[in-house]
Formats: C-alpha cells, sequence, structure tokens
C-alpha cells in the first residue's frame, strides 16, 4: 500500500549526528517535512533550524512535544536521555523514531517496548545500515549461497585512541558510561550488533566481558564477546580502542562451506569475495545523507505504507547481546 501523508517532524537533539547523517533526510525524503528541531542550547537551536530553513525551534523538549503540528519525534541526544523523551513523545501522541544505541541498556528497551505497547504510536529504531547498499549486497552474499553455508563470523573493530573513525564532539559523551552506556564499543557496535542478529538470526548463547586497558577514560576501550545463533554461526567480536595505529582493523569476515567474504563497517564499504581461488570485490556507495533510506521507509511506515523497518524488539536484541559482551572482567555471566 502507497500513501502521500505527509510526516512532520520534529527533533530532540538537533546536534552533530542531525547536521548531515540523518537531519537533512527528513526534509529531502518523500512526504518528509521538517517542522522543528531542539537543542538545549537556544543559540545552537536557532542556527541549526536557519541553516537548515526548519521553521521552528526550542530550547525545551517539553515545549516541542506539545505542538500539535509535529506527527514524530526523531531522538538524537546521547543513550542517557533516550528513555526519557521517548515515553515523553509516545505520551505526547507522537510516534517516535531512536537513535542508536536504543537505550543505556536491554532493561531501559523494554520500558519502552511497555509503554508503546500502552499507547497506539509506532516506534523505530536507528539501525540504518541494513538499508545501505553495500551491507543490503554482503545479506545477499552470505545468505544466498554465495559462500554456500555461512559457518564462522568474525569481527574486529580495533582503533587507535585518536581514530577519525569516532567522532569528536566538544563534551566527549562517548566515553562517559553514564550517558552513553559504556565507551566507545557502546557508540559503534550497535551497527555491527544489529548486521549479524539481521543476518543469522536470534542468538541461542553469547558471553564476553568489558576492561580498561589504557586508562585513558573512565568506559572499557576493550570489549571481547562471543555469539552461537540459532542458525549455527559462531561469532567472535574484538573491539579495542587504545591499540597502535599499525594494527587498525575495521573487518568482518563470514566464512561458509564453500568460501569466505569480508567488509568494513565504516568509512567506504568494500566487500571482498573468496570462493573457488578467485577474488571479487563489490563497492556501492552510500547515500550523502547516509539515514535517507531509513528515514524513507520509517515514514512509510508511520503512513501505514509498510513494515517496521527496525522494530524496539530488534533493538532490545542488540541490547541484550552488548549487554553481554559488556560484562565487566571479573563479573559473573
Amino acid at each position: 500500500m502507497h500513501t502521500n501523508k505527509i510526516i512532520r517532524w520534529g527533533i530532540i537533539g538537533a546536534g552533530d549526528v542531525a547536521e548531515i547523517k540523518s537531519g537533512p533526510g527528513f526534509y529531502k525524503a518523500p512526504n518528509s517535512q521538517l517542522v522543528a528541531v531542539m537543542r538545549r542550547n537556544a543559540d545552537k537551536a536557532r542556527d541549526f533550524a536557519e541553516r537548515h530553513q526548519v521553521p521552528l525551534w526550542y530550547s525545551d523538549a517539553d515545549a516541542l512535544l506539545a505542538n500539535p503540528d509535529i506527527d514524530a519525534i526523531y531522538i538524537a541526544t546521547p543513550p542517557a536521555q533516550h528513555k526519557d523523551y521517548a515515553l515523553a513523545a509516545l505520551k505526547a501522541g507522537k510516534d517516535v523514531y531512536i537513535e542508536k544505541p536504543v537505550t543505556l541498556n536491554a532493561v531501559e528497551c523494554a520500558e519502552i517496548i511497555a509503554a508503546r505497547d500502552k499507547s497506539h504510536q509506532k516506534v523505530c529504531v536507528a539501525h540504518y545500515r541494513r538499508l545501505l547498499p553495500c551491507f543490503i549486497k554482503m545479506r545477499e552474499l552470505v545468505l544466498g549461497g554465495a559462500i554456500g553455508t555461512p559457518l564462522l563470523a568474525r569481527l574486529d573493530m580495533l582503533q587507535p585512541a585518536a581514530s577519525k573513525l569516532i567522532a569528536q564532539t566538544d563534551e566527549n559523551w562517548r566515553v562517559n558510561p553514564a550517558l552513553s552506556g559504556g565507551g566507545l564499543f557502546h557508540d559503534l557496535s550497535p551497527h555491527q550488533v544489529d548486521l549479524m542478529l539481521h543476518w543469522f538470526g536470534p542468538v541461542v548463547d553469547a558471553s564476553g566481558f568489558a576492561t580498561n586497558q589504557a586508562g585513558l577514560y573512565p568506559a572499557d576501550d576493550c570489549v571481547i564477546g562471543w555469539a552461537r545463533f540459532a542458525s549455527g554461526v559462531e561469532f567472535q567480536g574484538r573491539w579495542h580502542f587504545a591499540v597502535p595505529t599499525s594494527e587498525t582493523r575495521d573487518e568482518c569476515e563470514i566464512i561458509g562451506t564453500k568460501g569466505r567474504v569480508t567488509i568494513n563497517f565504516f568509512g567506504e564499504q568494500v566487500i571482498r569475495l573468496y570462493r573457488d581461488g578467485a577474488e571479487e570485490e563489490f563497492r556501492l556507495p552510500n547515500p550523502p545523507h547516509i539515514q535517507q533510506p531509513m528515514i524513507e521507509a520509517v515514514n512509510c511506515y508511520f503512513s501505514d505504507g509498510g513494515d517496521n523497518p527496525c522494530s524496539l524488539e530488534e533493538a532490545l536484541r542488540v541490547m541484550e547481546l552488548i549487554d553481554a559482551f559488556s560484562v565487566h572482567q571479573g563479573q559473573s555471566l
């Protein structure tokens, strides 16, 4: 079913993430209009609105939520505020699109699910990489028989402390566990964990540990995780954010009964397929506003024209796996 209903959006947290990755998608996507933005710093809220030609700006979230001309809310604050803003938006009768990680932990995600079930609203989560051309192609190769039956998945996300892949902000909230839920693992791994679940289905067993080896900030900088998927795939992941520059890695490798395929998650994606002694390479560029394909799918869902592109239940499974991997070293599982 197709619909021409226009979804009128408000953004809570019009900061760096909304500047290019997501914000323009709300006014460039079909049948989508960005009506208002909110940021606690009034000058920055006004500046964002003026540069993006957004009619209204607020420094108070309650005022934005009280606007009857807004249908849906995009929450792009640090994760510590996701739950409370989501609950407030649902109470105000708004549909909700929440940045990843959806919450600080799985317990908070379950609270949003309970509130959604009591409301008449819809909620989506911004695991947008599953709708990018390169990851659609990767899923096609992995599940379409290009490497036979998938057996093993290995993920290495090893970065130096000054990695260019890691967003730099005035307030480095990403390494403050009270605001992010953990460290850079909690910021970057949700994309990766979501894709593992998207490709291989539910988890039947998982464990791991997290520790702070370099001591550069309060958050853990090293996380190791293992998981067994119901599909039979065995997974191992390593995340470290204080390795020497020479040891920088961003690679996911899937080995099957007939070959293997690799992809990097950040920057320009390159897929390499190895089978029968030959190598084949695929490069599929990302859109200028990387969230726009997901925003278009969310608009379609909110206007009753399609399915939920990423549900809270899917995000809950991501958070459960992140929680399992990031148990503090020495803490019982």
